[in-house]
């Protein structure tokens, strides 16, 4: 099992999660985080600190979010398991064209 960031974390990008894991996990797309789940160790350590609740583990993840699951492995087959997220820039690697193709939320929702 792994954890999954789902739709509340598109456009937000708080990067709460990536500060409080003590993996180097998660990492940042242009619009949102995602969880290599090779790399995790399923600690939670992320879940609590994201501001919107964008966080769930595998197996809790809402029914009307569970398109996240597909989208992040859909990241990881192109960044594949880079060895931690510190060493790349946030937004250096592309999101998958379902999360590129959602509307852009406006500051602050």
């Amino acid at each position: 099992m792994a954890y999954i960031v789902a739709e509340p974390c598109v456009d937000v990008l708080d990067r709460a999660c990536v500060e409080e894991c003590p993996v180097d996990c998660i990492y940042q797309g242009e619009r949102m985080a995602y969880i290599q789940p090779d790399e995790c160790v399923d600690c939670g350590a992320c879940e609590p600190v994201c501001p919107v609740g964008a966080i769930y583990f595998e197996e809790d993840l809402p029914e009307e979010w569970s398109s996240f699951t597909r989208i992040n492995a859909d990241f990881f087959a192109t960044a594949g398991s880079p060895g931690g997220a510190s060493g790349l820039a946030p937004g250096s690697l592309p999101d998958p064209e379902q999360v590129t193709r959602l509307a852009r939320r406006e500051a602050g929702r």
